[in-house]
């Protein structure tokens, strides 16, 4: 089993329900199991066009999935949920984004782990924190990627 953590984000429609019942979707697949959840967490929009500000949070799951098979079963609940990729950055429904897998590093034109940018984004930093402190990302641990984030 490894270890995962999943951005989620809405910044359209019911922000709250869709953050709850997708945490609920992505336990009710088999070989995830829900570890903890942060609090939610209400950002302003991160480039893109005009919108809506988010409710954001970050999940911890285990699971015996591969990391591109956790990255199909996210997509599918995005679109259950409707997300539409229609603008770069633009609004959306829900947005889960696997951030961080049992501690590797993976690189193909699908999927980048550690996610490339969490280091510099506050609305992951915040409740990945939350969650743990001391999960090694690629410059520093969540803490101190935070700290420096909030300096700059």
């Amino acid at each position: 089993m490894a270890d995962l953590f999943v951005g989620l984000g809405s910044n359209l429609g019911d922000r709250p329900r869709f953050l709850r019942s997708s945490v609920s979707a992505l336990q009710s697949i088999s070989g995830m199991r829900l570890r903890q959840c942060s609090q939610f967490y209400l950002t302003h929009p991160f480039g893109g066009p005009l919108q809506p500000n988010y409710l954001n949070a970050v999940a911890r799951f285990e699971t015996s999935c591969s990391p591109q098979e956790t990255l199909c079963f996210f997509q599918k609940v995005e679109l259950q949920y409707g997300r539409r990729r229609v603008v770069e950055n633009g609004p959306r429904t829900l947005d889960l984004d696997l951030l961080w897998y049992g501690g590797i590093s993976w690189r193909d034109a699908h999927l980048v782990l550690p996610h490339p940018r969490m280091g510099e984004r506050d609305f992951v930093l915040r409740p990945l924190t939350e969650l743990a402190p001391h999960l090694p990302l690629p410059d520093g641990t969540a803490q101190q990627c935070l700290h420096q984030l909030q300096l700059a």
